[in-house]
């Protein structure tokens, strides 16, 4: 996947338009809890300012509806977009119309602006080439920087490509390097962890990896619809009955491949899901029915460290439990500290999705990884093989 960067443009004066996605979280004073988003554009964002170049920041927060609440406004991030690039961010009232274009005409070199949230407009989603063509006008050139929207087709990371040379940031390269390339040919043996709690949500993703892991390990809510699909007694445990043809269609094809499947041989149950619960340690095939699975159990997280320990390439998305409970946290903990392990000797580990990367930071672990995605569906997509049209818009090379 060869992709034009920013590295490959002339920037010297220009106005660059630079899709980032700064979907940050708040708490119900607006200010914002976690800022990784907007501190993983800090490199891109840098070496505009530094190349000569005027940048407009576009980006979206939430899913706003038609009467522009004023929570999902991107007013509320400029005062820490001001700290991070230590400079005042100018902000305008729309992304698109006379104020955005004289905000934009009056933007200097070295000078960043914000625009209001593309999503206040229903066009951007539509990937509408009108609008598409109204941000264009804003700028010389546009820069994506944005991995997790790029599993979307919308007017800035796509329709904008119609009328202005789109090259990638260094988020988007980092993204593309580590995922793309890791996947186009990965070093042996390749380890794939995948967690969570459905296999709905996944099963792209196992199939995908199946064709291409040495080791996978399912684990989290959905090995209890892989193991209740085997007969297993899974009690109260999570579980997709219509997943089951599903899940042993899976396995199969793992076996038919040679692909080694770890699915947990012990549980920590619980009597009810809650931090309070009352808690005992049984092997996989002693759930009993009014008994809960939220964690792995001790001989499983062994098992697991023993299929990553040696490993030189490591994919991990989705937690093994329900790890927001101190309880049900360790079977998480030990796969994050059993991949950490793996880095440390050689591998290179790649760690996406929001609750894996949310585990990751409560363990403290999380500058022990390779590369951590910035993008959630983003991230799935990109690993269940799939093409992401915000990436196939960006120019080659």
């Amino acid at each position: 996947m060869n992709k034009k960067t920013i590295k490959d443009v002339d920037l010297k004066g220009k106005k660059v338009f630079c899709r980032v996605d700064y979907n940050v979280p708040f708490d119900e004073n607006m200010n914002i809890t976690n800022d990784t988003r907007i501190q993983a554009t800090v490199p891109t964002v840098t070496y505009l300012l530094e190349q000569g170049a005027a940048v407009i920041l576009a980006c979206h927060i939430g899913r706003p509806s038609e009467a522009r609440e004023d929570k999902f406004s991107t007013k509320h991030i400029l005062k820490r977009l001001s700290e991070v690039f230590k400079q005042d961010v100018k902000w305008a009232p729309d992304c698109v119309g006379p104020e955005a274009e004289a905000a934009a005409a009056d933007l200097k070199p070295g000078e960043i602006l914000l625009l209001e949230n593309l999503r206040y407009h229903k066009e951007e989603k539509k990937n509408d080439p009108e609008f598409a063509k109204q941000l264009a006008a804003l700028a010389d050139i546009a820069v994506n920087d944005a991995f997790g929207v790029s599993h979307r087709a919308h007017a800035a990371n796509v329709g904008i490509t119609q009328y202005l040379e789109s090259v990638a940031g260094f988020l988007m390269e980092k993204e593309i390097n580590f995922i793309g390339k890791t996947l186009e040919a990965p070093q042996r043996p390749f380890v794939a962890i995948i967690g969570g709690a459905k296999v709905s949500d996944k099963i792209g993703v196992i199939s995908n990896m199946i064709d291409k892991v040495d080791t996978i390990i399912i684990g989290g809510g959905m090995a209890h619809t892989f193991d209740a699909a085997q007969g297993l007694p899974i009690g109260k445990s999570l579980c997709e009955k219509d997943k089951f043809e599903e899940a042993l269609a899976q396995l199969d094809k793992a076996k038919k491949k040679g692909v080694k499947v770890v699915l947990p041989v012990d549980l920590t149950i619980a009597d009810k899901f809650g931090a309070d619960a009352n808690t005992q340690i049984v092997d996989v095939d002693k759930v009993p029915e009014d008994w809960e699975a939220l964690d792995s159990g001790p001989k499983t997280s062994a098992l697991y460290s023993e299929a990553l320990a040696g490993a030189k390439t490591v994919i991990w998305n989705g937690p093994m439990g329900v790890f927001e409970f101190d309880a049900f946290a360790k079977g998480t903990l030990a796969v994050a500290k059993a991949v950490a392990e793996a880095t440390k000797n050689g591998a290179t580990s790649i760690v996406g999705g929001g609750d894996s990367i949310a585990a990751l930071k409560k363990t403290g672990l999380a500058d022990q990884i390779s590369h951590i995605s910035t993008g959630g569906g983003a991230t799935l997509e990109f690993l269940e093989g799939k093409v992401l049209p915000g990436i196939a818009a960006i120019a080659d090379k």
